[in-house]
């Protein structure tokens, strides 16, 4: 009786132009906030060679998140994440997943390029990861895959080889974590694309399935 009325009253107001009094409100107003709280941050070393700061790219409210490390020299000229041949490398690894660029959201551990493109330092991680604190809490992924050794380390707060990290299961606040290859490894080193696919099914997996068990969450 009560989803009859419910019907009735949805149908109502999208004839007179109210469509959203029930559902729940996105996070892009907050993430936007954010994001200019970060275009203006000055809280390490690399505010000053930056170009942009990049904050991320994708859907807001999609169910996977990648985690890289750093922006790149196309990242801090364009302003988004993994647009350079890292990125497009990471594209194709999506596709292959059965999804698009913009159904997930992607963004780095920090904001700001490193000279060199060389691995944020720890007064950097830790100066950017309240940023990267809220985005993870106003996204709300289902499933957390982080790029690389430094990502894995700096949300899993370790500093273990990439070898006894990727394609494991690990928890970030209770949203299951898996840590694979980034995909500037994987240009630099294609050999291990296998190792890399092998992960990203887990991935697939944990989306369509659920969640693995997480023994030892933290």
């Amino acid at each position: 009786m009560r989803s009859a009325w419910l019907k009735k009253r949805l149908e109502l107001e999208k004839m007179m132009g109210v469509d959203v009094l029930f559902k729940k409100p996105g996070p892009e107003a907050e993430l936007r906030e954010l994001e200019e709280e970060v275009r203006a941050c000055r809280r390490c070393r690399l505010y000053q060679e930056r170009k942009q700061t990049v904050f991320a790219r994708g859907d807001p409210r999609a169910a996977l998140m990648f985690i890289g490390e750093a922006p790149g020299r196309e990242e801090d000229l364009q302003g988004l994440a993994f647009v350079g041949p890292a990125g497009k490398l990471l594209d194709k690894m999506i596709f292959a997943m059965g999804l698009k660029r913009d159904e997930v959201y992607i963004i780095n551990i920090i904001k700001c390029r490193p000279p060199n493109n060389r691995e944020p330092r720890a007064d950097e991680v830790e100066a950017c990861f309240p940023y990267l604190e809220r985005q993870i809490d106003l996204v709300r992924p289902q499933v957390i895959c982080t790029l690389g050794r430094p990502a894995a380390n700096a949300l899993l707060g370790t500093s273990r080889s990439m070898g006894d990290l990727r394609g494991k299961w690990h928890s970030y606040r209770g949203v299951p974590l898996l840590p694979t290859y980034h995909s500037a490894y994987l240009l630099r080193s294609p050999g291990q694309k296998k190792k890399a696919w092998e992960d990203l099914k887990k991935v697939i997996a944990a989306l369509t399935d659920g969640p693995p068990p997480l023994p030892g969450l933290f």
